[in-house]
């Protein structure tokens, strides 16, 4: 385009040498029509160039799936669970966000590694990315004495009982971000990053990252997410909207988590409930609210998008 407007100046400037004594205002004519006619277009593509940042595409994530779904409650699985409100949440985004194109991780019972689910998102260019799961409190192993048996000489010998448990009690909702996090406050982390032992070429997929060492949790850290303000501006407005409708709130938190690694654009972690608690099991699997936790992080959605496209 450029080669063409260049062409044509210097072809009326050669028209202009020509006819300079018999007609010299039609040179002038001639260039002012140019500058009227082909400035617009300049100034137009311009414009285009500087294009408002819109949010367009959104991942949603459901968390595990297929034989990644050791997590339950009293009578339901976290898979399942999240599937359901990742579904849900898409559909409510798509019904109310016209300009925004929903695609999902997965929208069956399937296992998909951690790594493709980002991989997922980044090679749609995603603007969010939104990872759904279900909060869940570790196994907690006693040993007491229970009894005791004679030995020899009389002799009162314990006998050792071990039960494993875990809280029921606690509650609440919060929202993750890729970051560092204190390798003694990795609980979470250890969790949801036991998923990449179910890939038979993990080592190779996180270069030579190990689940069950704590120490490997760095690996993940250096590949902090680039989108941090961002991840954890929407990840505090989802938390916000939580607290609107009555949920405790736990906060927002940075976790070397793999499935956030390596996202081109904002990503966070949501936890939208304890499945080890019976009442929230109950709310998570109940249809209001599985409703009211997509009104809630739709909610986010909407104010983040606002935000950032009138920046």
């Amino acid at each position: 385009m450029m080669n063409i407007i260049f062409a044509l100046i210097v072809d009326l400037s050669k028209r202009r040498t020509k006819l300079m004594k018999n007609t010299p205002l039609k040179g002038h004519i001639s260039i002012s029509l140019f500058v009227f006619l082909f400035v617009p277009f300049l100034t137009f593509g311009n414009d285009l160039s500087k294009a408002p940042y819109r949010i367009r595409t959104i991942v949603v994530d459901a968390g595990h799936g297929g034989q990644d779904g050791s997590t339950h409650g009293l009578f339901s699985k976290e898979k399942d669970v999240a599937l359901k409100v990742a579904l849900r949440l898409g559909k409510a985004i798509e019904s109310n966000l016209k300009d925004v194109k929903v695609i999902y991780t997965r929208t069956t019972d399937e296992f998909v590694k951690l790594y493709e689910r980002i991989g997922i998102a980044n090679r749609a260019k995603a603007d969010l990315f939104i990872s759904i799961h279900c909060n869940d409190m570790p196994v907690i192993t006693h040993t007491s004495i229970t009894s005791y048996r004679k030995g020899k000489h009389k002799k009162r010998i314990p006998v050792y009982t071990t039960t494993r448990t875990k809280s029921t009690s606690t509650r609440g909702v919060e929202t993750f971000v890729s970051g560092f996090g204190r390798l003694d406050e990795q609980d979470v982390a250890m969790r949801e990053n036991a998923s990449i032992l179910l890939e038979k070429d993990y080592k190779e997929n996180y270069a030579g990252y190990d689940p069950n060492d704590p120490e490997s949790i760095i690996v993940l850290s250096l590949m902090k997410n680039a989108f941090r303000e961002q991840s954890i501006k929407l990840a505090t407005l989802i938390q916000e909207e939580y607290v609107k409708v009555g949920r405790i709130d736990r906060g927002v938190q940075e976790k070397s988590l793999a499935v956030l690694a390596r996202a081109s654009m904002p990503a966070v972690l949501t936890e939208i409930g304890f499945i080890s608690n019976p009442e929230e099991e109950n709310y998570i699997n109940s249809e209001d609210g599985q409703n009211e936790i997509v009104s809630c992080i739709l909610n986010a959605i909407r104010t983040y998008k606002k935000q950032v496209e009138s920046e």
